[in-house]
């Protein structure tokens, strides 16, 4: 008798489950982080390492396993190119859950289920700061500047 086996139906039919847990797997590979339900994120969480760990085994067999799973293939060359190699020394825990405030409409708890040691995005973070500042920095003195060439050029064609 095979006890403790039931994992979450996710309130949808099974055609839908394995569905939207391949999409899900699909996106958290792409992406390196969703935002999903608490139960949702356990239960994607469970396939996204089983992926992993198969594709650390570098055979063309463990590729086409994945390939039967995950849904994109620029997704599966990521993962053969880049993600087992940053996860060559772990043996497992290649996601972490990070809780966040539940959901407005029902109440569900919501959650990022994300990659560890995924890299963080700073460049955004600088990109905001620097494009506020130079566009007013550069338009004050591209002013100044046609003003005076607009006053040169109405003094010396009269």
């Amino acid at each position: 008798m095979r006890h403790a086996t039931h994992h979450g139906r996710l309130g949808v039919q099974p055609a839908h489950r394995r569905a939207m847990i391949r999409n899900m797997v699909t996106s958290l590979l792409k992406y390196e982080r969703i935002r999903t339900t608490k139960v949702r994120a356990k239960e994607v969480r469970r396939y996204a390492e089983k992926m992993i760990t198969t594709a650390k085994k570098e055979t063309l067999s463990a590729k086409r396993d994945v390939l039967g799973f995950v849904r994109e293939r620029d997704v599966v060359n990521k993962l053969f190119k880049t993600l087992i190699y940053r996860y060559a020394e772990r043996k497992g825990g290649y996601t972490r859950i990070l809780k966040l405030a539940p959901r407005p409409g029902d109440g569900a708890d919501m959650v990022f289920l994300e990659l560890v040691d995924r890299a963080v995005e700073e460049k955004a973070v600088e990109g905001k700061t620097d494009k506020k500042e130079k566009p007013a920095d550069e338009s004050i003195s591209e002013v100044k500047s046609k003003g005076d060439k607009k006053k040169k050029e109405t003094t010396s064609s009269v």
